[in-house]
């Protein structure tokens, strides 16, 4: 921070003189250029790595139907693994432990992933995100979402041990997938962390003037200013989905693992995105595919969308020499 900086002085004009008679009261404003220089490459990271530790699909006690079972019960319902293993137990006498459960969830999340990333949503004109904590065998640990705000889809996530930039330009990768460039008059509309407009910058010194973009601040709880008044119905639309996500995790009482939070996560983004319904849009799915509109029940849904991320793979797998790739990919 360099005091003589003349951008500096200028925004110090600007403060409220009863906040410069305050202990530390000019540190409620930004008053320094936003910078922030990395040594690590975040767009090379391949988004597409698949875990190597699932276990398999060949069953040896148990069938697909309780697999999918197991799903419906745990991520549909909101039950935690142990409540998900005595409910089959009374409901239709099978008796499966919860860790079997557990590595049930792991498997169908590393098949449905693929889908649910490569899926081609529907882009508007406005994004809204935002982060949420959770707990890791105790320690606070972030996720990211970044929902379309016109189609309420979730088309970017990420879990992070911690807060900086480097997830939050992941999440937006993942956002962005499939886009050559941003609509017109596009908006990104957030918080008041810095890690956005860090991210927003590192888009542009990547791609150019295709992802020029500023990003819209709600700050706070009351409309103080024109910018919050007029976005705040965009900015309670990610506040709520933090809520319904934050309502299924509750039962766990934290994860032991980023894997493990990592797999719930990817799981919930699939039921949120395609099997659950929505009362704004009618108590319909977000997402139509007509192969899961032809299940009967909700554990042949599941099962399909495994089918449809199998597939998913094996085209990633296909075309991995010769990817047709956004610049965001």
């Amino acid at each position: 921070m360099n005091a003589k900086c003349p951008y500096y002085l200028h925004n110090l004009k600007k403060v409220d003189k009863k906040d410069l008679k305050e202990d530390y009261g000019k540190n409620k404003y930004k008053l320094h250029y936003i910078y922030r220089e990395f040594t690590m490459d975040f767009f090379s990271m391949d988004l597409n790595t698949l875990p190597k530790n699932a276990s398999s699909l060949k069953f040896s006690k148990h069938n697909a139907h309780v697999m999918s079972l197991s799903l419906t019960l745990h991520i549909n319902l909101g039950l935690s693994l142990r409540k998900t293993s005595q409910a089959l137990k009374d409901l239709y006498n099978i008796s499966i432990s919860h860790q079997q459960i557990a590595n049930y969830c792991k498997t169908a999340a590393i098949c449905i992933k693929p889908f649910v990333d490569q899926y081609p949503y529907e882009k508007g004109d406005v994004f809204t995100a935002d982060e949420t904590y959770i707990k890791i065998r105790g320690i606070k640990t972030y996720v990211w979402f970044i929902m379309n705000a016109a189609t309420r889809s979730i088309i970017g996530y990420q879990v992070s041990d911690n807060r900086g930039v480097g997830p939050c330009i992941l999440a937006m990768r993942m956002a962005f997938r499939g886009l050559t460039k941003l609509p017109e008059n596009f908006k990104f509309i957030a918080d008041g962390y810095s890690a956005y407009p860090l991210a927003a910058m590192e888009f542009v010194k990547k791609f150019g003037k295709d992802f020029t973009f500023k990003f819209t601040q709600v700050i706070g709880l009351t409309n103080d200013d024109a910018v919050s008044a007029e976005h705040r119905p965009f900015k309670q639309m990610i506040e709520r989905l933090n809520r319904t996500y934050k309502a299924s995790y509750r039962h766990t009482n934290g994860f032991n693992n980023i894997d493990g939070a990592n797999y719930d996560l990817a799981l919930w983004v699939a039921y949120y995105n395609f099997l659950r319904p929505h009362k704004h849009n009618k108590y319909k799915v977000l997402n139509e595919v007509e192969m899961l509109s032809n299940a009967d029940n909700m554990p042949g849904k599941w099962q399909f969308l495994i089918f449809l991320g199998q597939q998913t793979i094996l085209d990633i797998q296909k075309h991995n020499s010769t990817p047709e790739r956004s610049c965001c990919q």
